[in-house]
């Protein structure tokens, strides 16, 4: 049986998620007029991605095992909207980038780029 704490954690968990979704729908309404720029996605990536990850052809490698820019553009069962969710959650492998949603864009841009 969980206990208190572990079930509020949960609910508290689910709540983030899905007001992260709703913030970034209501949000995406009104990004529709300001198009991503992957050319600043790609500025962005080598500034606070490109220690961990490799972030372009010309990047031979990286300080860790995190996948490449390209295995994460080629993925297909990653989609736009959930690599923006997952760079504006705080993870534990991450740093707190503190991104706006455009710069989110504009990074989600540069990566799926990044898998033609």
């Amino acid at each position: 049986m969980k206990s208190r704490s572990t079930r509020r954690n949960a609910v508290a968990v689910r709540l983030a998620i899905g007001a992260a979704a709703a913030a970034m729908s209501v949000g995406a309404a009104g990004a529709q007029t300001a198009r991503p720029d992957p050319a600043n996605g790609e500025a962005l990536a080598r500034r606070w991605c490109a220690t961990c990850h490799v972030v372009s052809a010309d990047q031979k490698s990286a300080a860790s095992d995190a996948p490449t820019f390209a295995s994460i553009g080629r993925s297909g069962e990653i989609t736009a909207e959930g690599l923006a969710l997952f760079l504006l959650s705080p993870h534990p492998n991450m740093p707190d980038m503190a991104l706006t949603r455009k710069e989110v864009a504009d990074l989600v841009a540069y990566i799926r780029s990044q898998g033609k």
